[in-house]
C-alpha cells in the first residue's frame, strides 16, 4: 500500500490538535499565541522533511530518477548523456577573385544570427569560386540550455555572409549541400527512455535490442529500427531518423556501411555515416552493418462532415495525425485506420467527422515511413 504524504494543512492542525490535548485546555488556540505559531512552525518543518524523503524515494530507482542520481544509474549501464552536436555542411561555394584566400576560423552568419566556422583555408580558383566545409560554433550552455545544436540545421541553398569582410572575397557564400547533424543535448526524458532499455534489455552480442541501443546513443538520432538480412545473408540493416532535421526528421546522407569496413560496398555518409561508423567497433565481426533513411511516404487526407473546422480544429487534426505516424510508424510496417479515427475523434470541434481518405489501413512498402501531405476538408 503506498504511503499517503500528509499535507501542510494536515500537519498544521495535527499539530494543533498535540499542542491542546497536552496543555489540556478547553477551546482553540490563538491564532497568534506563541503555541499556536510554534506548532505552525514545527508543521512547516515537518512538511519540508517529508517533501525531502519524498525526492530521495523518487531517486531510489532508475525508473523514478533525476538529474545527477539519473546520471549515475545509466552509468552503471555505460549508458551516457548525449551532448548537444554541431551542425555541419561539406560543400558551401565562395566566389572572389582568384588567388584570394579564406582563412581558416573565418566565421560566417545566417540571417537569423546563428555563425559557423570554415574548417580549413581555402582559396579561389581560375573560374573565380571554391568551395570548402563549415561547422557550426555552438552557443554556451549558460545562455541556451539545450546546447543549441539543432538550430544550427539548415536547407541545401541556406546563405551565409562573412562576418569579417575580406579582400577579393564577395561577402556571402552558399551552402550546396544540407547543413545537418546538430542536435540538442539530450532531454531527461529520452535519455530516461534510453537507460531503461538498457535495464530491461541484458546486452546479447548483437540482437536487435543491442543494434537499437547502440543507435540511439548517436547524438541526433531519435529512433532507430533494426531490420535482418536488408542485404542480404550477414547483413543488418538500421533505419534511423533525427527527428529535429530539417529534412523532416529524416537523416542527412547516404545509406551504406562504415567507412571503417574493408569490404567495397558503398560507404554511408553524413547521419547514416555517424552511426555505422559509432557501431563498427561494438558489433559482431560477422555482421555487415548498412546506415539507411527511411523512405518518405506522403498521405494525403479527405476528411467530411466538417466543411468549416477552425484553425484550431484544424491544428489539432494535423496533431493528431502526426503523432499516430510518430508512434506507430516502422518503415514497413502498418499504420491502422482505427488509429486514425481514434486519434481525431478526441480533438475539440471534429464531431462528426467521417474521414474518407484513406479509408483503411495503410499498408508501407519496404522502408516507407509516413509522412502528413495535405488535409482537405469537404
Amino acid at each position: 500500500m503506498p504511503f499517503n504524504r500528509p499535507t501542510l494543512t494536515e500537519l498544521r492542525e495535527r499539530n494543533r490538535s498535540y499542542m491542546q490535548s497536552e496543555l489540556k485546555t478547553d477551546g482553540a488556540l490563538l491564532r497568534f499565541s506563541n503555541m499556536g505559531v510554534i506548532s505552525d512552525v514545527d508543521a512547516g518543518m515537518a512538511h519540508l522533511h517529508y517533501g525531502y524523503l519524498d525526492y530521495i524515494a523518487l531517486q531510489s530507482t532508475p525508473y523514478f530518477s533525476t538529474d545527477e542520481y539519473l546520471a549515475g544509474w545509466a552509468a552503471l549501464k555505460s549508458i551516457y548523456r548525449k551532448a548537444a552536436s554541431a551542425a555541419t555542411c561539406p560543400t558551401v561555394s565562395f566566389n572572389g577573385t582568384a588567388g584570394s584566400i579564406v582563412p581558416i576560423s573565418s566565421v560566417l552568419n545566417r540571417n537569423d544570427g546563428y555563425q559557423y566556422t570554415l574548417d580549413s583555408e581555402i582559396r579561389i580558383g581560375t573560374d573565380g569560386s571554391a568551395v570548402g566545409s563549415i561547422t557550426a560554433i555552438l552557443p554556451n550552455p549558460v545562455d541556451d540550455t539545450t546546447g543549441g545544436g539543432k538550430k544550427g540545421n539548415a536547407d541545401a541553398g541556406t546563405v551565409l555572409t562573412l562576418d569579417v569582410a575580406i579582400s577579393g572575397i564577395q561577402s556571402q557564400a552558399t551552402a550546396v549541400e544540407s547543413i545537418s547533424g546538430g542536435a540538442d543535448i539530450e532531454t531527461e526524458d529520452a535519455f530516461r527512455t534510453r537507460m531503461l532499455l538498457a535495464y530491461q534489455n541484458v546486452p546479447q552480442g548483437g540482437n536487435d535490442t543491442d543494434y537499437k541501443i547502440w543507435a540511439l546513443s548517436v547524438p541526433g538520432v531519435t529512433r532507430a529500427w533494426v531490420v535482418r538480412r536488408l542485404m542480404g545473408a550477414g547483413t543488418v540493416g538500421i533505419y534511423i531518423m533525427c527527428d529535429g532535421n530539417a529534412n523532416n526528421g529524416f537523416p542527412s546522407g547516404t545509406d551504406g556501411i562504415s567507412q571503417f569496413e574493408d569490404w567495397g560496398a558503398v560507404k554511408a555518409t553524413g547521419d547514416q555515416g555517424r552511426v555505422v561508423d559509432y557501431i563498427y567497433p561494438l558489433q559482431p565481426v560477422t555482421a555487415l552493418v548498412y546506415g539507411c533513411s527511411p523512405i518518405p511516404k506522403i498521405i494525403n487526407f479527405v476528411i467530411s462532415g466538417i466543411p468549416n473546422a477552425s484553425n484550431e480544429t484544424a491544428a489539432g487534426i494535423n496533431a493528431a495525425i502526426d503523432e499516430v505516424f510518430f508512434s506507430e510508424g516502422v518503415p514497413g510496417g502498418k499504420i491502422l485506420w482505427s488509429s486514425l479515427l481514434i486519434s481525431i475523434g478526441v480533438v475539440p470541434g471534429t464531431a462528426g467527422f467521417i474521414l474518407e481518405s484513406p479509408d483503411t489501413n495503410v499498408q508501407l512498402s519496404t522502408g516507407e515511413l509516413p509522412v502528413r501531405g495535405t488535409v482537405t476538408y469537404l
